[in-house]
């Protein structure tokens, strides 16, 4: 697994190459991003899974946020 964001400007930690190529792609590139998008719709993305969202979840709890609530 990569130390490094391929996006030098990203606050999102490094998950794994499928899960952040799936973020970079979809245009996920800061954590605050993920205030406006539920776990459930970063799930149906090619390439993240419950150990990226749990990792995601743990990075936006560290800055006192929080995935969007259910729609």
């Amino acid at each position: 697994m990569t130390t490094e964001n391929s996006n030098p400007a990203s606050d999102i930690p490094v998950i794994s190459k499928p899960a952040n190529r799936a973020l970079g792609l979809a245009g996920y590139y800061n954590l605050e991003q993920f205030t406006q998008v539920t776990e459930a719709e970063l799930l149906m993305l090619h390439g993240m899974g419950p150990k990226g969202i749990r990792i995601l979840r743990e990075a936006l709890q560290e800055k006192g946020l929080s995935f969007a609530r259910k729609r």
